[in-house]
């Protein structure tokens, strides 16, 4: 999924890489989006309690095969009933359950196997008959989950796993999810320590069984599990509502944390409190795992997050490295997961979702993620600003597709059209820029908001307004593009709807709130500390000329992407080309900048010798501007309202 959010921003822009209750819904008179399967023979939900409780068991002890065993006992009733396995995954945007995970599934009534037949066009919805007489069914399957990371995102290790309960249950269709309440159990190797926002209610050995829950809650409620574990809780003696960080690592020696990163852990729960007024859940629990075997990965929940990074995240603490993970990923407790896009909520997981309002549930998010990691202590001021600096350049100079074709509000689409696949000219293609140009444009929002109020006024008055209300409510609030524009005149009446819409359907450069809030974008021959410890901390050897040459390439000079219409895409290179020699020199990092270097004081082209397929040929560029790399400055004489922003809330 995500890196740490902001890096993964960056990677994919520079290189081209990519008590409980049930949950109440937004309104009972709210619209149901029609499920656009073909098939006419799974039964729609119905806001009705579905008649017993669903037991859910998962054996989780089998980390050498990486497999989940499952084991549900559903209630049921004589007659046919399609069980569903879950498509559509919150946070996720897209139908990424991974059914073809799935292998052993054997459904049993009174002791007796039936028959079930997978729907002809819906490949997630499994049909039976169930028996006369029969009062409960037992559904047994396996989670054949990745082995190799070509494979998927690996979740299970030798020291650790990650369990996400939409992997590993099926649930009756015919039901809200909310409506479907059940009892979860998981059983972990021997000696291991879980982290979840489910509280235990027994504990047999290795096996805890969960308090019962909502269906839709369990789904929201992840375990980790590992060999190595600690426990922290941010805010001990607040009177907040308790914040705690599981962690668990790959050895003992990545659970030391340095009593710098453990200051700044420890201001999450009071700035978040400072900024929203309130918290909508009734505990959160950070899910870290710290690890160079499992896969990283960012996904939000409304009372915990998945949050998964290198080994030596505390280890080799440095504030110059982004650590937006963990405020990106709480951030959607209010953004995303309380306040929720309309389109975005479904009665189930097998319902298709919209995704047009995730320039607010991700691009807010993205906003305040990286203020957040600077008000927090988590970064300095210094990595917020060169960070916003590597942002702001993609929008200047990194997208040419915005500026001809494609709109932000399209980008919106990307999650279901591409599914973080790999992309040929990602840079004119664009991939899911209502993260980071949402984030831009919010910028725009926070300095006109301080403008038009004579810096009464800003975006913390809109996230204390729009998502800090009704304190303690852990329900699901939505709204509606106007909702989003009404809340921002009730803060300083102004044109927000065009304000907004120019932004998100034109073909504009969304940088304009970088200058509004008193700064410049400048382009330099000094890379950033930031983008050299992020290249050094995901173990990438190769450069970025993207804002000069116009290219990015691997240690070995293999092109990852090229700059549409750029120097080098007019000279010929295109991505998956390698670059083998740079002026008669063997191509390596240094000769390349060289080569740069050089040619801004002579008429001569760059020239390279580059491969594509079996072939070789020499490719001259005719470019002459130096290096450049990405910088804000201060504009004197005008307000500093990016400083404000970053500031740390008293």
């Amino acid at each position: 999924m995500k890196t740490t959010v902001l890096a993964a921003a960056l990677l994919v822009a520079t290189f081209g890489l990519a008590p409980l209750v049930a949950q109440a819904s937004p309104s009972d008179t709210a619209t149901v989006p029609q499920d656009q399967s073909r098939s006419d023979n799974v039964p729609p939900p119905q806001n009705i309690p579905y008649p017993g409780t669903m037991k859910v068991h998962v054996d989780a002890t089998d980390v050498d095969h990486r497999i989940f065993t499952v084991h549900e006992s559903i209630p049921v009733k004589a007659g046919p009933m399609y069980l569903l396995y879950p498509q559509w995954i919150p946070g996720d945007h897209e139908p990424s359950g991974p059914i073809d995970k799935v292998a052993s599934l054997v459904i049993r009534a009174n002791g007796k196997v039936l028959t079930w037949k997978r729907d002809k066009y819906n490949v997630y919805a499994f049909h039976i008959d169930v028996p006369a007489g029969a009062s409960s069914i037992d559904v047994d399957f396996q989670v054949l989950t990745a082995q190799k990371r070509s494979e998927g995102p690996i979740r299970m290790t030798p020291e650790m796993l990650d369990l996400a309960w939409s992997k590993v249950s099926m649930y009756p269709a015919g039901y809200y999810t909310r409506q479907i309440m059940t009892e979860p159990s998981v059983t972990v190797p021997a000696g291991w320590k879980i982290g979840s926002a489910l509280r235990p209610q027994s504990q047999q050995g290795d096996t805890t069984n969960f308090k019962p829950i909502s269906y839709v809650d369990l789904v929201d409620s992840p375990v980790i599990a590992g060999k190595y574990f600690k426990r922290i809780e941010l805010d001990p003696g607040s009177k907040l509502t308790p914040m705690y960080l599981d962690v668990i690592a790959d050895a003992p020696k990545d659970l030391v944390i340095s009593p710098e990163a453990m200051k700044a852990l420890h201001t999450i729960p009071t700035q978040y409190h400072k900024l929203y007024g309130a918290f909508h859940f009734n505990h959160y629990d950070f899910l870290l795992w710290l690890s160079d075997k499992m896969s990283g990965k960012g996904l939000e929940h409304h009372r915990s997050s998945e949050d998964g990074t290198g080994a030596d995240f505390f280890t080799k603490w440095n504030l110059n490295t982004p650590h937006d993970l963990l405020t990106h990923e709480l951030n959607h407790s209010w953004d995303g997961k309380y306040r929720r896009p309309a389109d975005l909520w479904t009665p189930n997981f097998n319902v298709p979702m919209g995704d047009s309002l995730l320039w607010v549930y991700e691009g807010q998010t993205q906003f305040w993620g990286n203020v957040m990691a600077v008000r927090t202590g988590l970064e300095n001021t210094q990595t917020g600003l060169d960070k916003l600096a590597y942002v702001a350049a993609t929008y200047d100079m990194g997208r040419p597709g915005l500026l001809s074709w494609r709109t932000i509000e399209d980008t919106t689409n990307d999650p279901v059209m591409a599914q973080r696949a790999p992309l040929a000219y990602r840079n004119y293609q664009g991939s899911e820029d209502y993260y980071s140009a949402g984030q831009l444009i919010w910028l725009a929002v926070d300095a006109k908001l301080r403008a038009l109020s004579h810096d009464k006024h800003s975006l913390d008055d809109f996230a204390r307004g729009f998502f800090g209300v009704d304190p303690g409510a852990w329900n699901i609030n939505t709204y509606t593009f106007q909702d989003v524009v009404s809340e921002l005149n009730k803060i300083q009446p102004y044109d927000w709807s065009t304000f907004l819409r120019t932004r998100l359907d034109g073909h504009q450069k969304v940088t304009d709130g970088i200058a509004a809030e008193g700064w410049k974008l400048v382009y330099t021959d000094k890379q950033s500390d930031v983008i050299k410890a992020l290249m050094a901390e995901y173990h990438i050897k190769g450069i970025d000329l993207t804002y000069s040459v116009g290219f990015s390439t691997s240690g070995k000079g293999s092109l990852r992407d090229v700059l549409w219409n750029g120097p080098a895409f007019k000279a010929g290179l295109a991505p998956g080309m390698t670059i083998v020699a740079v002026d008669d020199q063997e191509f390596n990092a240094d000769n390349m900048k060289q080569a740069v270097k050089n040619a801004q004081n002579s008429s001569a082209p760059i020239t390279l010798m580059v491969k594509n397929f079996d072939e070789y040929k020499t490719i001259k560029i005719d470019y002459h501007g130096g290096l450049k790399y990405p910088h804000l400055v201060r504009v004197k004489g005008t307000p500093d309202y990016l400083s404000q922003l970053y500031a740390v809330k008293k």
